[in-house]
């Protein structure tokens, strides 16, 4: 299935910058991307009743209550701090690269125009976003006042709570009365996988065409005005990928690299494609769960919450784009302010908790918090698109390693479970669970 995805990728890029090129976009646009948004909205709508079913099933299987706290609280450390490893490595290579150095005026003007424009729009909504939020109301948000209104409208944390909380209850009352509401449950869950199967079926032509479009529609004439930027932001998400990502897998989860990797593929490729972690959950799930031996309920609970919270790539592009943009306007950065920058960025990944357009409010709030001109986000919005699902691939890994290690501190990682599924070589088994 992978294989698949990733040819689709490749063809879907060519084909949408023949598009570009030749100038037939709108076609692209009109007839094909809607594919693409068809198979993100049938991902998304298995999301919410997924990830509850699987967290309260997984939840009331608990024997012992108490190390589901245990998890949480490991869970929290973890995320914690790879989110402030990340921005600090995104800072370190901003400061050794300097993409915001060398413009001629030229170019400096060219980049500014209709920059403006763009930053008051994203600003404005970032304003009113970060408004709403703040420590006290995050902690209150994330208990619903109407489960049912919470489920509608995807408030993941809010969800999270709930069947978690109903999950714990069920073991609380006398397994006469829990075993009958967990057997139904145990079965919605197995409809949600079956229908994430039948789903990933048409996976290759959704990722055709998302990434067909984007290619289509933006094009490549901005990369290069920013390319020093974005070869920058890349080369960091890479970097992070296969050292920290690596180091942490091999000592921390002890679990084969390569094999982790060639399991996790179809996630990284549909996130990639949909620049969205929430979208990817269910395909997440499959992966780690089916080819990588972490049990359901470890990874129900640890990748919901990571798909909320843990924003790895995000956070290492906001430390890129702040000192990008302060080298743009001849800011030069002390210490201080790029320790309040990897401080900021990891509160921030927390702060913005359920906020449409995360990564804009996590930089307008970094930005302010060191004097750097807000209006400078208008400077890197038009390749923002591009950057956005490769950091999001990133994420979504981030969200598995961390997932991988917690099982592996909890003693339930199943590596030879993983071993079956992808063999020593970490090439898939015929047998795999993949369709």
């Amino acid at each position: 299935m992978h294989t698949r995805i990733l040819l689709a990728l490749v063809a879907g890029a060519a084909f949408g910058f023949a598009a570009n090129q030749l100038e037939f976009s709108g076609f692209v646009i009109t007839y094909i991307r809607p594919v693409g948004t068809a198979f993100i909205k049938l991902i998304s709508m298995v999301v919410v009743p997924l990830v509850f079913v699987a967290l309260l099933v997984g939840t009331a299987s608990l024997k012992d209550i108490r190390s589901l706290g245990r998890i949480g609280i490991r869970t929290l450390l973890l995320y914690v701090s790879m989110t402030a490893i990340a921005v600090t490595i995104g800072l370190t290579l901003a400061n050794l690269v300097e993409p915001g150095k060398g413009f001629t005026q030229e170019t400096k003007q060219q980049l500014k125009q209709g920059a403006a424009a763009q930053a008051d729009a994203a600003i404005a909504g970032a304003s009113a976003a970060r408004e709403k939020t703040s420590v006290v109301n995050l902690l209150l948000n994330i208990i619903p006042a109407n489960p049912v209104r919470s489920l509608a409208e995807g408030q993941m944390l809010q969800v999270i709570f709930f069947a978690v909380l109903m999950g714990i209850c069920l073991t609380l009352i006398p397994p006469e009365r829990a075993k009958p509401v967990t057997a139904f449950f145990e079965g919605a869950n197995e409809i949600f996988v079956k229908m994430v199967h039948v789903i990933m079926l048409i996976a290759p032509y959704g990722v055709f065409a998302l990434v067909a479009a984007v290619v289509a529609d933006f094009g490549l004439g901005i990369i290069w005005l920013l390319f020093k930027y974005c070869l920058t932001v890349l080369a960091g998400l890479l970097i992070y990928m296969l050292v920290v990502y690596s180091a942490i897998l091999k000592f921390l989860a002890r679990t084969g690299v390569r094999r982790f990797f060639r399991g996790l593929r179809p996630a990284q490729l549909v996130a990639f494609s949909s620049s969205s972690s929430a979208a990817t959950l269910p395909v997440t799930l499959k992966c780690v769960t089916e080819t990588l031996g972490v049990p359901q309920g470890v990874a129900s609970f640890m990748l919901s919450v990571g798909a909320s919270i843990n924003m790895d790539g995000t956070a290492l592009y906001q430390g890129v784009a702040t000192v990008f943009i302060a080298q743009f306007y001849g800011i030069d950065l002390g210490f201080g302010q790029q320790l309040m920058v990897v401080l900021t960025a990891t509160m921030a990944a927390l702060g913005t908790v359920g906020i449409p357009g995360a990564g804009v409010v996590m930089l307008l709030m970094v930005l302010n918090s060191v004097g750097v001109p807000p209006e400078g986000i208008g400077i890197i919005l038009g390749v923002d698109r591009f950057l956005d699902m490769c950091r999001t691939a990133v994420n979504v890994t981030g969200d598995s390693v961390c997932t991988m290690v917690i099982a592996a501190a909890e003693g339930q990682l199943d590596n030879n479970a993983a071993q079956k599924k992808l063999g020593e070589s970490g090439e898939p088994l015929k047998t795999s669970a993949l369709p």
